[in-house]
């Protein structure tokens, strides 16, 4: 029964707070960070375990999968794109990978935290999955790295229109590969309302980053940690 309620229960938060922000569409009020803010005061409210949640919660997981399958679709529409302009993404997944492993490292070595930190934060770029991969080969604590990852997706996806408003970023494919590689599916979320176009070459860019940032992740704590 409480799997039932649960499912029944995050698709109406979603759907409502979708309807708000169609009436007020601005970033901060993008609908799948709404929900897992709210979603997440009510299970600390009513002191629900996570366990239980996830009895329910399983099953909306279950479809990432075909969710992340169906991007195909918008990617191969673009395909001539993506051909034309694969050096520049590929190129800008790349600095955007290693102007996050950078930052990142810099900020938490200013502040002084301790390794351990450091290791669970620097996959932050990378997918859910990825990301807590790396973190457990690197020695992190793979669980907080969810929260790291989580984290850099809805602040991605908030602040990155407000970039791409103010600094008059035209392109899409600029747009795609910006947003794709540093907030992942969250931001793909808000790609979406740009077009096909960024949509695509976002979820290109989610896919690479992930990839790439597995082998350069490791590299990057062999050489300077």
């Amino acid at each position: 029964m409480i799997d039932i309620i649960v499912v029944i229960g995050t698709i109406v938060l979603f759907m409502l707070f979708t309807k708000l922000y169609q009436r007020f569409p601005h970033p901060i009020m993008i609908p799948l960070v709404t929900t897992t803010i709210v979603s997440a005061v009510i299970l600390v409210v009513f002191q629900i375990p996570y366990s239980t949640y996830m009895q329910g919660g399983e099953w909306l997981q279950k479809m990432l999968g075909p969710a992340v399958v169906a991007l195909a679709y918008p990617l191969y529409n673009q395909r001539a794109i993506i051909m034309k302009y694969k050096y520049s993404i590929l190129s800008g997944i790349f600095i955007g990978m290693i102007t996050g492993l950078v930052t990142i490292f810099v900020m938490l070595k200013w502040i002084r935290v301790s390794d351990n930190w450091m290791l669970t934060a620097l996959p932050k770029s990378l997918t859910t999955p990825v990301g807590m991969q790396v973190s457990e080969t690197i020695g992190g604590i793979p669980p907080l790295t969810a929260v790291f990852v989580m984290l850099a997706g809805f602040v991605g996806a908030i602040i990155g229109p407000l970039v791409i408003k103010f600094g008059k970023i035209d392109s899409a494919v600029s747009r795609g590969v910006a947003v794709g590689s540093a907030s992942h599916g969250v931001g793909l979320v808000k790609l979406r309302e740009y077009g096909e176009r960024e949509l695509s070459v976002g979820s290109l860019s989610m896919g690479l980053t992930a990839i790439i940032g597995a082998f350069l992740c490791p590299l990057f704590v062999y050489l300077f940690m």
